[in-house]
C-alpha cells in the first residue's frame, strides 16, 4: 500500500482522503506513536497537534482525523486553520498532522504527519502504511484520548518575526505586494512583514476554499494579477503563496517571476556567509540549478543533494556524515525553503520575512547580480506508472551511452553534468510521467536528444 508520495499524502476526497480514511491515519498514527513512546521507556499519553488549511473540505476531515487519534488512544490539541509552517512549530515536542493539500485543486485535500517539527521520514512513513492495512480496532475504552482547541497562531508569527529580525536590514516603509490566494498564507504573512515594519498589500487575503481569486498553486500565469499590480505599483517586490503557504514565488518590481532557483541560490549564499562553521552546507534537490552551487561554493560552502520531497532525510544525511565543524546551513528544492536555525520545516512564512529584509538592506537587483542564469526547461514525457523502473533502469545505461563525457549519478533519477550544463531524468512520483529537466546555454538541443532517449526507453518497455 503506497500512500504518500512526495509531500504527504493527497488526493480526492470522495475517492481517497475520505473521512473514512482520515480516521483510519489517525489511529494507525496514534498506535504508532505510542508504540515508539513505550520502546522508548515513556508510558504517558502521546500528543497530536491537528491543524487545516481553508479548503471547505478540513473540518470534516480534521475532526474524522482527531477521531482516529483519540481512539488509537492519542491526546489531540486542534489549532484550526494554520499555514503548515505553523502546525510544524506546534509539534515541537509532539507530533502533528496537517489537514492540506498544499497547490492541488479545492477537490481534493491530504495529510502531513510531524514529529517534533520535522515530517516523518520514509521509514515512518512506512509503518503507517502498514499499520492503516491492518485497520487495528481501537484501544480500550478507557485509555481514549482527550482533545481540545487552542490557538498557536500567534506565538508562531512572533518567532517567525524574532527570527527574522537576524537577518538583512529594518523593512521601514518598503512596500511589498502579498498574494495570498486565498490560502492560509493571509493569516500570517500580512501580519509578519507589517511587524517587521513593511507597508504591505495584500492579494486574494481571505481565506477560501474555492479558491475563487486564483488556482492554489502559484504560477507565472496563476499570479497575473500580483504580476501587473506589482508592475503598476511601487513596489521592491511581490510574493505569492500556496494553500498552505509552505510555497513560496517571488516577483521583482518590474512584475517578473524571478527564478525559483535564483531566489533559493540567494539565500543559500546568504546563508552560507552568515555561517560561523567551517563547513557550512546547503541541502537540496537533484532537480535545483547548478547556480546554487556556485553561489554556495562562492561562500565558502558546499552543497549536497537529496531526493524530492525529502530535504529533512538530506539535513540528517549531512549532519551525520560531517565532523564537529558541519553545519546544515540552509535546505531548499525550488519553492520551498527550510531555514534551518528556525526550525525542521519547510516554512514559505519564514522565507517571505527574510528575502524582504534581504531584499530591503541590498535591493532585489543587486542580491540577483551575481547569480548566472542559464536556461533552463522542465519537460514532462507520458510513461504510464507499472513502465517506471523498468525505464529508469534502462536510462541508467542509455543516457550515458548519448552523453559520453558526461559525469553521472544515479542516486536520485539520472542526473549528467554536460560541458556548463547538467540534465535530470526522475519518474514523477504522483502522475504518469517521467520528468526532464535541463540548464545549459543551449537547453533547447540538450532537451531534445533527452527527451529522444526518454521516449525509446518508454516506448521499449511497453
Amino acid at each position: 500500500m503506497d500512500l504518500f508520495g512526495t509531500a504527504g499524502i493527497r488526493g480526492s476526497v470522495r475517492e481517497r482522503v475520505t473521512p473514512a480514511f482520515a480516521l483510519r491515519v489517525g489511529r494507525a498514527a496514534a498506535r504508532e506513536a505510542r508504540a515508539d513512546a513505550q520502546g522508548d521507556g515513556g508510558d504517558g499519553p502521546v500528543e497530536f497537534v491537528v491543524g487545516r488549511d481553508g479548503r471547505e473540505t478540513g473540518e470534516a476531515l480534521a475532526s474524522a482525523l482527531t477521531s482516529g487519534l483519540q481512539s488509537g488512544g492519542a491526546r489531540v490539541v486542534r489549532v484550526g486553520r494554520v499555514p503548515t509552517p505553523a502546525l510544524a512549530y506546534a509539534s515541537r515536542g509532539r507530533h502533528g498532522v496537517m489537514v492540506t493539500a498544499s497547490h492541488n485543486p479545492p477537490t481534493d485535500n491530504g495529510l502531513k504527519l510531524f514529529a517534533d517539527g520535522q515530517e516523518y521520514d520514509r521509514e515512518a512513513e512506512r509503518r503507517i502504511e502498514a499499520a492503516v492495512a491492518d485497520d487495528d480496532p481501537p484501544v480500550a475504552w478507557d485509555d481514549w484520548g482527550e482533545a481540545e482547541r487552542v490557538d498557536i497562531l500567534p506565538g508562531y508569527r512572533r518567532a517567525v518575526v524574532d527570527y527574522a529580525r537576524g537577518h538583512g536590514g529594518p523593512l521601514d516603509g518598503v512596500r511589498v505586494a502579498a498574494d495570498a490566494g486565498n490560502g492560509v498564507a493571509a493569516r500570517a504573512v500580512p501580519w509578519v512583514l507589517r511587524e517587521l515594519g513593511a507597508h504591505v498589500v495584500t492579494l486574494n487575503g481571505n481565506v477560501d476554499g474555492h479558491f475563487p481569486g486564483r488556482e492554489s498553486k502559484p504560477t507565472p500565469e496563476s499570479l497575473a494579477d500580483l504580476r501587473a499590480f506589482v508592475a503598476d505599483g511601487e513596489f521592491a517586490l511581490g510574493m505569492g503563496f500556496d494553500g498552505d503557504a509552505d510555497r513560496i514565488v517571488v516577483v521583482d518590481a518590474d512584475g517578473e517571476v524571478v527564478h525559483e532557483d535564483t531566489v533559493l541560490a540567494v539565500v543559500a549564499e546568504h546563508y552560507t556567509r552568515a555561517a560561523a562553521a567551517g563547513d557550512p552546507v546547503v541541502v537540496t534537490t537533484p532537480n535545483a540549478s547548478a547556480r546554487i552551487d556556485e553561489r554556495v561554493r562562492a561562500a565558502g560552502g558546499r552543497v549536497e543533494r537529496v531526493r524530492l520531497g525529502a530535504l529533512h532525510e538530506g539535513v540528517a544525511a549531512a549532519r551525520e556524515a560531517g565532523g564537529a565543524d558541519t553545519e546544515v546551513v540552509f535546505a531548499a528544492e525550488p519553492w520551498k525553503h527550510m531555514h534551518t536555525r528556525f526550525g525542521p520545516w519547510i516554512d514559505g512564512v519564514a522565507s517571505a520575512a527574510v528575502l524582504a529584509r534581504l531584499v530591503a538592506e541590498s535591493g532585489l537587483d543587486a542580491l540577483r547580480d551575481p547569480v548566472t542564469e542559464r536556461p533552463y526547461r522542465k519537460v514532462s514525457v507520458e510513461c504510464p506508472d507499472d513502465r517506471k523502473a523498468a525505464v529508469m533502469s534502462a536510462l541508467e545505461t542509455a543516457l550515458p551511452a548519448e552523453f559520453p563525457d558526461a559525469a553521472v549519478d544515479t542516486e536520485h533519477g539520472v542526473r549528467l553534468e554536460i560541458d556548463g550544463g547538467w540534465t535530470l531524468v526522475r519518474p514523477s512520483g504522483t502522475e504518469p510521467y517521467v520528468r526532464v529537466y535541463a540548464e545549459h546555454d543551449d537547453v533547447d538541443a540538450l532537451v531534445e536528444r533527452t527527451v529522444a532517449v526518454v521516449e525509446d526507453a518508454v516506448a521499449d518497455a511497453g
